[in-house]
Parts: structure tokens; C-alpha cells; sequence
């Protein structure tokens, strides 16, 4: 219900703004809204076409996998922590290495992996769920952990500073790996709080401090190292990852007797079949994201913004990077472009600069991981996942400011 009303929300302050707009002389406001919702339905179309071959591969891996028995190794080894994180969930339940598989591919910014493998997670917790129209809560800690998005690797980002004449373009890299851990331990804390999980059990407060420990090594590791190393080091870890999971799982079912080519052909027919599923959904949410920020509501939110923070008399230099932080839990090609934009118009080494980068990196798309998961299932009623996922991005970009204050 929640999603309904945001989703209403969007068109009718859309529509408001542009009658305000009409009025005020501007005679193309509905016609640029108009080609908004023309466009968004496009990009959603041309993002579900573009997934399905990603989805189609990674299921059909992810299959391979179910049938030689990985993906139930994984899930024993996980289950002292997981059955902590996610109680409802049986013991040993071979969701629990799907939900695995997704959490590493988002670590280390596999996006072509981490989604399909999230939906198949998604699936399997629906195999679960006792009223099928409504989230249960494995699956809103599950999306909220998605939506922090905790990265370890943010290539892209870096790979984009380079590209504008960053002076050091890893320089955010740290500032990056703190904000989104901020925001992920925040979606854990209040997820947990919300579902009644205590988080101060032995096992689940073990993981967290050793989650916080294990970031602190990378930051160390990557802080020992120049520009041109990282980036290799970066690209390097990141594909050879990619491909040993491909080859184990492949000689795994090798060594199970498992015929791969048709364990493979029978997921990448789901996953084509869940790319068709979404469709619907990414249409209605970027198309709101379109108009609405077509309207101008999005800059005269900022603009509104700017100016309480100036009579409170604290300083303004965050807020021309605001915009990247609005729109990422919207979209994220909309963010991105704004954090390019920011790059751009204040320098890639400007503080709006570096803190649109850091706010692109220390969350992920709140509404789009949302109606595409929730959509790939048909769940309509989400419950408290909503408000989680965006106190979670709250405290992603509050920490992102202040991190972004205390470095540059």
C-alpha cells in the first residue's frame, strides 16, 4: 500500500507543479511531461529486455548450481548467522545461498549477477510465504539489504572520475566504503528493530562486528595501494570472481553426474519468463520518477531545501549535490546522471563533486529494487519495507556529508 501511495504522490504534485507552471508562462510543462512518460516507459521496457539475457544466464547457472549441490554447501555453512538474520526461514534452506550469492555479487559491484540472483532468492522466500500477495519479513531484510547497498568495489564511480579529469579518482573510494556501511549496518539495526530481532545475539553481533572488521581491512588494503594498482587489482578480483563461480558450479555438476546444458536450459527459461513478469512494474515506477521530475518538483524541493539550511545559518556546500542524492533511490541512471552533471559543472574534484559521488555509491534504488523484486513475485502489500529501505538511504546520505566534510 505503501508503494500505491508514493506512486500517486508522484503524479499528482507532477500535476500540480504543472498547472503552477502553466500559469506562470511556461506552455511546453505538459508537453515536456508527456514526453516523460513516453520516455520512462521506454527505458523500462529496454531495461527488462536488456535483463532478460543476464537473468537467463545467471538462473540457468544458478540451476546448475541447485542441482549439483553448491548452493546447499553454501547454505549450511551460512546458517548460524542467516537463521539469526532471517528467523522465519527454515534451517539449512537452499535460499540461504541464493541470498549469499546476491550479498557477494552486490559487494563487489557484479550487478550483472547480483540481480538474477536475487530474484531467484526472491522466488524461493515466496516458495515460503503463506499469503503470496504480502512481503514476509525474510524478504524485507532481504530487500533492505539491497537496497543499502553495500559496495566494496564501486568500479563504475571511479571508472567515471577518471573519465572527467579527477586528479585522483580514487580519492572517494574510502568515503564510499564507510557511507554504504553506514547505511547497510543502519538498514540491519532498524530492520531487525522493526521485526523484533535481537541483534545483540552472540552469532548475528559477531557477524556485524566481523562485517565492520572485514571492511576495515579493505579499506587498509586499497589504502596501501596507487591509483593504477587499485584499478587492476579492482578489475582483476572482480572478473575472476565472476568466472570461478561459473566453473565451479559447472564442475560441480560434473562431478554429481548432473546433465549442465539442461539444468542450465530449464533456469534460463525462468529467467526469461521473470524478465516478461517485471515489465508492469518498472513501466509504473519510472514512469512516476520521469514525470515528477519533469515537473521541476525535484528542483524546487532542492531550491526549498537550500534555503532552510541558509537561515539556519550551516553551511550550504552539500546541497548542490543533493540532486544525486533524491534521485538515486528513484533511479539509478537518473543519479547517475546528476552525479555526471555535478562532475561536470562544480569539477570532479570540487566538494559538490566528490560528495555526488559518494552519495551514488553509498546507497542503491530503493523503488526500482523494489517493484522489480517485489513485481518478479507479485507481491502488492510491502509492509514496512518502504520506510526501512529509506531510513536505511536516509542514513546513507547524512553519513555520506558528514564523511564527506571530515575528508575534504
Amino acid at each position: 500500500m505503501v508503494l500505491n501511495y508514493i506512486w500517486i504522490a508522484f503524479f499528482l504534485i507532477a500535476f500540480i507543479f504543472g498547472i503552477i507552471s502553466l500559469l506562470t508562462g511556461d506552455t511546453t510543462i505538459f508537453q515536456k511531461m508527456v514526453d516523460a512518460t513516453f520516455d520512462s516507459s521506454k527505458t523500462a521496457f529496454e531495461t527488462s529486455l536488456g535483463l532478460t539475457g543476464v537473468l537467463a544466464l545467471w538462473l540457468g547457472i544458478m540451476k546448475i548450481g541447485e542441482k549439483a549441490g553448491v548452493v546447499n554447501v553454501l547454505a549450511r555453512i551460512l546458517s548460524p548467522f542467516f537463521t539469526k538474520l532471517f528467523p522465519d526461514i527454515p534451517k539449512n534452506h537452499p535460499v540461504m545461498g541464493s541470498i549469499f550469492m546476491n550479498i557477494a555479487s552486490n559487494m563487489l559491484g557484479l550487478d550483472n549477477a547480483a540481480t538474477p540472483t536475487g530474484l531467484k532468492a526472491m522466488a524461493q522466500m515466496q516458495e515460503l510465504n503463506p499469503k503470496k500477495d504480502t512481503a514476509t519479513n525474510p524478504m524485507i531484510m532481504f530487500l533492505v539489504l539491497n537496497t543499502s547497498g553495500l559496495t566494496i568495489i564501486p568500479t563504475t564511480i571511479l571508472a567515471f572520475r577518471s573519465s572527467y579529469g579527477a586528479a585522483q579518482p580514487t580519492d572517494v573510494f574510502i568515503p564510499i566504503l564507510l557511507a554504504t556501511t553506514v547505511a547497510t549496518l543502519a538498514g540491519i539495526i532498524l530492520t531487525a528493530g522493526w521485526q523484533r530481532i535481537n541483534i545483540f545475539q552472540p552469532t548475528l553481533l559477531a557477524a556485524l562486528v566481523g562485517l565492520m572488521g572485514f571492511v576495515g581491512l579493505i579499506i587498509w588494503g586499497f589504502g596501501q595501494m596507487d591509483k593504477q594498482t587499485m584499478g587492476t587489482v579492482t578489475s582483476v578480483v572482480s572478473n575472476l570472481i565472476l568466472m570461478s563461480i561459473i566453473v565451479l558450479f559447472i564442475g560441480a555438476g560434473l562431478l554429481k553426474k548432473v546433465n549442465v546444458y539442461d539444468a542450465f536450459i530449464e533456469g534460463a527459461k525462468d529467467g526469461f519468463q521473470t524478465a516478461v513478469r517485471i515489465i508492469p512494474y518498472l513501466v509504473a515506477i519510472l514512469v512516476a520518477v520521469g514525470v515528477f521530475r519533469a515537473s521541476g518538483a525535484m528542483d524546487l524541493l532542492i531550491q526549498g531545501i537550500q534555503w532552510c539550511v541558509e537561515q539556519c545559518g550551516l553551511n550550504t556546500d552539500f546541497v548542490g549535490a543533493l540532486p544525486t542524492a533524491f534521485m538515486k533511490p528513484l533511479s539509478g541512471s537518473g543519479a547517475r546522471g546528476l552525479m555526471l552533471e555535478a562532475m561536470k559543472s562544480y569539477g570532479p574534484d570540487s566538494f559538490v563533486g566528490r560528495l555526488s559521488c559518494i552519495f551514488q555509491g553509498s546507497t542503491d534504488t530503493t523503488f526500482y529494487v523494489l517493484a522489480v523484486y517485489f513485481g518478479s513475485i507479485s507481491v502488492k502489500y510491502t509492509r514496512h519495507a518502504v520506510a526501512c529501505g529509506l531510513l536505511a538511504d536516509l542514513a546513507g546520505v547524512i553519513a555520506a556529508i558528514a564523511i564527506c566534510y571530515v575528508f575534504f
